[in-house]
């Protein structure tokens, strides 16, 4: 159900539910009650109301356009039922159908956001250099090619701009997800809604911040959502052909039992039913009462069931959608990787001084805010359970490390070009990919850290039972080939494509959908978010994802537990069975009330009964997905 600003609150909806159904209930017993029959129909005509309006004003927009849907009939069965008497068979038809309507409302409500998020994590202030040297702030959105900007540490870029003066390193894991910072020299492009890790820029503005990278991916996700058509419900394609077609042979039975049989058209003899009894029972009986409330309460349970197990499924669609998926597409970065630096191996010059090592570069890293720094320092917290001594005099080596004193000596940490003269570190070849090195040299002792980005502990029996289920896992990542290689052959994946932009995920989701695969995507980024937006059915990870993630995802998995993908989908074949089932039953019962109805072989109340019973079957049948599988 697409969302209209237009159209009731679920909460509205609730309480005329409620009205309708309380107001139903006091008509059947004032009815039951001598001399108070006024007050009954004066009760079932405010059921009538409270249940039907939202109906009669759907209906009457309908009418407009000369179309008929389900909501015309609804309104058509209860006006019929009371026509032959039966005011609280219409009130309960419209109660029913009315909490339908609410709770998916609720249900929609509670998951859906617009995506509001890119715009906030958007710089709204910059500084602009002037010619004779001073700076002044400026709104970000007013910055136009050739100005000269200064970009603080900790701060973001505000549009996309070539590094004139200064060396740094920028975050861009908001744009290709690769977790290790990018160094920044002159000449170099940074990128709008990136990080400016250590050290101060002056860069010339390229191009206007409405054209951004940053910006991009806001109208990447929207053109996304434009060209992926949401996808109408069974009932809904079902109502005019259903409406139409029961309401011919209602007027036809009509004929047939008046001028065919020769029976009575409104009134007759005791004992006799008139035409129009027949048909108004054939109405009733036909309602389709238990087929509107099929799907809807089959999916609320869904969506029920996948909260308890910390996954969110945004609306109706998405739950059925994802059953139904040939290829799971997975970023790399914070999805099947931790997305935090791990120490893997120390390596040194002097046997037996890992720990040393350890200890002298965490006495600088404690210091510095830089990503592989933070994962230094965390190495020696998580071994010993305190923080390591602190360096004196600490400098910051613009692009290549950091120089402090430690226990009467020169500590040196940084990448290779630090260490021309150091023997033993340019005895040492380069990491494996998938490797971040980190060099220190501290008197005579030499050595080297190496780091990864550690893998989930999940990711590969997630892997490998989603192969068991039929459905190809593929990685969509910026990092570099070689990582790409290496995680692919850990995992056992069928595919991993690197070095992608945001534009580039996005192509290959489409080339997927075009070649007539079924598409899942997940991600944690909002590099990812134009690739979500684009496949058929989007998997944000929760507590590590970004706000524009969030609102981008059909699915949400909110414990940031990766194995929750196999139970959502699992849950949702399960869901989707159900409402097979469902509408087996439904469509089912209608037929065989139909039948008797026509030969004139049930009697109203029997008729109600069947009709309201298939309801209660479906609605129990439905919350069978709150009994947990393993």
């Amino acid at each position: 159900m697409d969302h209209d600003d237009s159209e009731p609150s679920w909460q509205i909806l609730l309480i005329s539910a409620a009205g309708c159904g309380l107001c139903t209930v006091l008509g059947i017993w004032f009815d039951r009650i001598p001399g108070m029959h006024n007050l009954a129909h004066a009760s079932y005509a405010a059921a009538f109301l409270l249940g039907g309006w939202d109906a009669a004003v759907d209906t009457y927009d309908r009418l407009r356009k000369f179309t008929l849907d389900i909501h015309f009939l609804m309104l058509a069965v209860a006006i019929g039922a009371a026509a032959i008497g039966n005011w609280w068979e219409g009130g309960a038809l419209l109660f029913l159908f009315s909490l339908s309507n609410a709770l998916e409302g609720l249900a929609q409500a509670r998951t859906e956001r617009e995506i509001r998020s890119l715009f906030n994590e958007a710089p709204k202030t910059a500084v602009v250099a002037g010619p004779d040297g001073g700076e002044r702030q400026v709104p970000a959105d007013s910055l136009a090619p050739g100005q000269l900007i200064r970009v603080l540490p900790d701060h973001q870029f505000p549009a996309d701009a070539r590094v004139v003066n200064g060396q740094s390193a920028a975050d861009e894991s908001s744009l290709t997800g690769e977790s290790e910072p990018v160094e920044k020299n002159p000449g170099d492009t940074v990128f709008g809604g990136t990080l400016n890790t250590f050290g101060p820029l002056l860069a010339e503005v390229l191009r206007p911040p409405t054209e951004s990278a940053h910006a991009r991916i806001i109208r990447l996700i929207r053109d996304a959502q434009a060209s992926k058509a949401p996808s109408q419900r069974f009932t809904d394609r079902f109502g005019t052909r259903y409406t139409v077609g029961l309401l011919g042979l209602t007027v036809l039975m009509f004929g047939v039992w008046h001028w065919g049989m020769g029976v009575p058209a409104f009134t007759a003899p005791e004992g006799i039913k008139s035409a129009f009894y027949r048909a108004m029972t054939l109405l009733v009986v036909c309602s389709p009462c238990a087929l509107v409330i099929s799907i809807p309460s089959a999916v609320l349970t869904g969506i029920a069931a996948g909260a308890r197990r910390g996954i969110l499924f945004r609306g109706g669609i998405a739950l059925e959608n994802l059953a139904t998926i040939s290829r799971l597409a997975v970023d790399k970065t914070g999805t099947l990787t931790k997305g935090e630096l791990v120490l893997t191996d120390i390596e040194t010059s002097v046997p037996g001084a890992e720990d040393d090592l350890l200890r002298v570069a965490a006495a600088l890293c404690r210091q510095s805010t830089h990503p592989v720094s933070r994962a230094v320092a965390n190495a020696w917290l998580q071994r010993h359970g305190s923080d390591a001594p602190v360096a004196e005099g600490l400098a910051s080596l613009p692009g290549q490390g950091l120089r402090a004193e430690l226990d009467g000596a020169t500590v040196v940490l940084g990448r290779r070009a630090l260490f021309p003269d150091n023997a033993w570190i340019i005895s040492r070849s380069d990491p494996a990919p998938g490797l971040t090195e980190v060099l220190v040299a501290h008197g005579d002792l030499s050595g080297r850290i190496l780091l990864r980005d550690a893998l989930r502990p999940e990711s590969a029996g997630l892997v490998d039972r989603l192969h068991r289920q039929g459905i190809r896992v593929t990685m969509l990542t910026g990092d570099r080939q070689e990582a790409a290689n290496l995680v692919a052959r850990e995992l056992h994946l069928d595919d991993a494509r690197a070095g992608l932009t945001p534009e580039g995920k996005v192509a290959a989701i489409r080339a997927w959908r075009d070649g007539g695969e079924r598409v899942a995507m997940v991600g944690d980024g909002v590099n990812d978010a134009p690739s979500l937006a684009a496949a058929d059915v989007s998997i944000g990870m929760g507590l590590r994802g970004s706000d524009a993630v969030l609102e981008q995802a059909d699915v949400i998995l909110t414990q940031d537990k990766l194995e929750r993908v196999l139970e959502a989908l699992v849950l949702s074949r399960r869901c989707r069975a159900v409402i097979r089932q469902n509408v087996a039953i439904s469509l089912g019962v209608v037929v065989l009330l139909a039948l008797s109805a026509v030969a004139s072989w049930i009697p109203l109340p029997l008729g109600v009964l069947g009709h309201e019973g298939s309801t209660v079957v479906v609605v129990l049948n439905s919350l069978r997905l709150l009994w947990r599988r393993e």
